[in-house]
């Protein structure tokens, strides 16, 4: 059973919105509190991310559930501008925006699954999951 919730990515405080339906989710699904600020973080990256260089998308929420184990899917897409290299977003330290650039790569430390694809001029899906311990 997949249970799914989207928050669309318009405007600045739509990333306070993924963050805050992102941590209630996880709360609810039973993480504890460090792995509820390690999702949360991860969403405020991601949709700051699609704020800042694709204008708008979307950050949707799955509750993944098999016989073993049961996690929260983020995927955050948009259809801006694509990343041209990937190898290079995925550097600790690199920036376009002038911040820590931590990034892409502390969204993948922080998750336990990470998976980008990004086509020039078609834009950008990032597939993340944590799993409950």
């Amino acid at each position: 059973m997949k249970t799914k919730s989207q928050v669309q990515i318009n405007k600045e405080w739509d990333i306070v919105g993924a963050r805050q339906m992102g941590r209630e989710l996880a709360k609810e699904m039973g993480f504890g509190t460090v792995d509820q600020a390690r999702i949360a973080t991860a969403i405020s990256e991601l949709a700051r991310n699609i704020y800042l260089y694709a204008d708008k998308g979307a950050v949707t929420f799955e509750i993944e559930e098999d016989l073993n184990k049961k996690g929260l899917k983020i995927i955050a897409s948009d259809q801006g501008p694509g990343i041209a290299d990937l190898s290079k977003v995925m550097e600790d330290g690199y920036s376009t925006s002038g911040g820590l650039g931590a990034g892409l790569p502390g969204v993948k430390r922080l998750m336990d699954y990470f998976d980008i694809v990004s086509e020039p001029e078609s834009g950008t899906t990032i597939t993340t999951i944590k799993w409950v311990r």
